[in-house]
């Protein structure tokens, strides 16, 4: 593997808060960046940090190839590419040989990410590494409804895997006490994507919900982990990390997950979420995240953790940054979301953590940007409701 030069830059794909937080993990470092976007609201392509280049959604997979590899025959050196969203994983997956000559890739093989984007795949995974997983049920037409009666109730239904089309009609989850409006829903999603998930909700809360954040050495080495818990998600129960911090108590997912994915092949960035069973106290599988960062990846490098980093040395052949954590404790806050959150949910299920101070996503001193961009786009549209409402 060859040497990093301060030459060497980092290609990130993603500008949205995910894409943000890795950018200034890097920056914090000194590693200059490319951010990869699609539009100028999104909050990366504000931040201060990096230099920004533009694709055009529209064009798919292939717009996006050719950018990278434009942006990869622009640098000094070859680059470290580093994905933050499921679909670019998708598409480099697709063209994985071809971008493997211009890039430093951080991610594994097709064949070894391929069964982990399935959510198959996922179950058989984590039973072969001994994990609890609830019991799952995949429908990808209408015969296979009737299954949904083994399961036992409450239920969760969700697509088994991203799509536009039922991003643009449906949420991101549901959460059903009985059968019938489960089915109902299903039956509703099938047309627009034939392939939807059904698994028996685990008992718990939001902030019974942890996480393992990880970077995986491709020689084997030890990685470098991040142990964390939300404290609220939005929308309530069923939603994306709205609040995270640090969570040492739950440090023996550490050894279950570096488990799952080294039998499972998987080197480069990777996640696994738990909800842990408050009956039980068992950690329970509920989704890993395999070849990009985790949404919160940054409430790692905020508490002394930094894998973007440790990704980016590796790529470049160099040592793991220097291991530790932050003896003072921080909160990511997705503030919008958290409060909205926060007025829905009952103050007995969300548990803070002692102690720590948050630490807002959009909002910092040095980087401003992306926050203003925020306040901005709200401004302009309470004006248009304005303009409208006076017709």
């Amino acid at each position: 593997m060859s040497r990093a030069s301060d030459n060497v830059p980092a290609v990130i794909v993603g500008a949205g808060l995910n894409g943000l937080g890795v950018l200034r993990s890097l920056a914090a470092a000194g590693v200059p960046s490319v951010v990869v976007g699609t539009h100028g609201d999104e909050p990366a392509m504000r931040s201060r940090h990096g230099r920004k280049v533009f694709y055009d959604a529209a064009g798919g997979g292939e717009a996006l190839l050719a950018t990278l590899e434009r942006v990869a025959a622009d640098a000094a050196d070859r680059p470290v590419l580093i994905l933050t969203m499921e679909e670019s994983v998708v598409h480099v997956m697709t063209h994985y040989a071809r971008l493997a000559t211009r890039f430093r890739m951080t991610l594994s093989a097709p064949d070894t990410l391929a069964p982990l984007l399935n959510k198959d795949g996922v179950r058989a995974a984590a039973e072969a590494a001994g994990l609890a997983i609830p019991r799952t049920l995949r429908i990808q037409s209408a015969a296979d409804v009737s299954g949904l009666d083994a399961l036992t109730p409450p239920l969760i239904v969700k697509p088994a895997r991203r799509d536009a089309g039922y991003e643009a009609a449906f949420s991101k989850a549901y959460r059903f006490d009985t059968h019938v409006p489960a089915r109902e829903l299903v039956e509703r999603i099938l047309p627009v994507l034939p392939d939807v998930i059904v698994q028996e909700w685990i008992e718990g809360t939001d902030s019974d919900l942890y996480f393992c954040l990880q970077h995986l050495p491709a020689d084997g080495a030890a990685p470098t982990s991040f142990v964390g818990r939300k404290i609220r998600s939005w929308p309530p129960r069923v939603g994306g990390t709205a609040s995270c911090g640090p969570a040492p108590e739950a440090v023996e997912i550490i050894e279950s997950t570096t488990a799952f994915f080294r039998q499972a092949g998987v080197h480069g960035l990777a996640s696994m979420e738990y909800k842990r069973d408050p009956r039980s106290g068992r950690y329970v599988v509920v989704e890993p995240t395999v070849g990009r960062t985790d949404y919160q990846e940054e409430v790692a490098t905020l508490n002394g953790v930094n894998l973007p980093l440790a990704a980016y040395r590796s790529a470049c052949g160099l040592a793991p940054p220097p291991a530790g954590g932050s003896a003072a404790r921080r909160i990511w806050r997705e503030r919008m979301s958290d409060t909205q959150s926060a007025e829905r949910t009952p103050a007995e299920e969300t548990r803070t953590i002692e102690g720590a101070r948050s630490v807002d996503a959009l909002w910092r001193i040095d980087d401003p940007g992306p926050e203003l961009a925020r306040l901005a786009s709200r401004v302009r549209v309470r004006l248009k409701r304005l303009l409208r409402s006076d017709r």
